[in-house]
């Protein structure tokens, strides 16, 4: 008897720290029937140690922000959305010819914004699809035709989850969304330890 009450006196510690710890985090406050975003930063990271901020480009060049969301009912899998004036439009890889295949949010008209990095001299870097392994799409920024940054979440704590292009069929194009062939996904995973 006494080793049972052993087993569930250390079942109800641990349960009692891990969630003492999440609300000394302060990460969730859910409140009741309404889903709760929170908003990570989309960013490259340049082999120096710094940051490239990360945005959607039209054809005029205005930019606008990309980030990740992540919602209080699961935190593993997070959208990447580019916020265009009022809409938060889906980022996705393309289908295309090309050996590194382009990154772009899509809007409901079928008009696609290019997926870019900023260096510090204001210079632009393609976001693209360059690898694939299984249903995984590993996003790097282009520097070069052989360098690569990669593409990170990172959250208001300074946490980071790798951005991915994630494929659920084994076709070239998973579907066609407003007139424009995608090829994955984009989405920000944890990072594998």
């Amino acid at each position: 008897m006494r080793s049972v009450i052993n087993y569930f006196g250390w079942i109800i510690l641990f349960f009692l720290t891990f969630s003492g710890q999440a609300q000394r985090e302060g990460q969730y406050e859910i409140q009741s029937d309404e889903l709760q975003q929170f908003i990570w930063h989309v960013k490259a990271l340049h082999p120096e140690g710094y940051t490239l901020d990360v945005k959607a480009f039209d054809e005029n060049g205005n930019i606008y922000d990309v980030k990740a969301l992540e919602d209080s009912n699961q935190k593993y899998i997070m959208e990447i959305k580019a916020f265009v004036r009022e809409e938060q439009l889906p980022v996705k890889v393309l289908v295309s010819e090309e050996q590194y295949k382009p990154v772009a949010a899509i809007d409901n008209e079928g008009k696609v914004y290019a997926i870019k990095a900023i260096t510090k001299n204001g210079s632009t870097l393609e976001v693209r699809g360059v690898r694939k392994s299984g249903h995984i799409v590993h996003i790097k920024a282009v520097a070069d035709k052989e360098i690569f940054y990669g593409v990170k979440a990172i959250s208001q704590k300074g946490k980071l989850n790798d951005i991915k292009g994630i494929k659920m069929y084994d076709k070239r194009s998973e579907l066609n969304l407003n007139g424009i062939e995608v090829h994955a996904h984009v989405v920000a995973l944890p990072q594998i330890q």
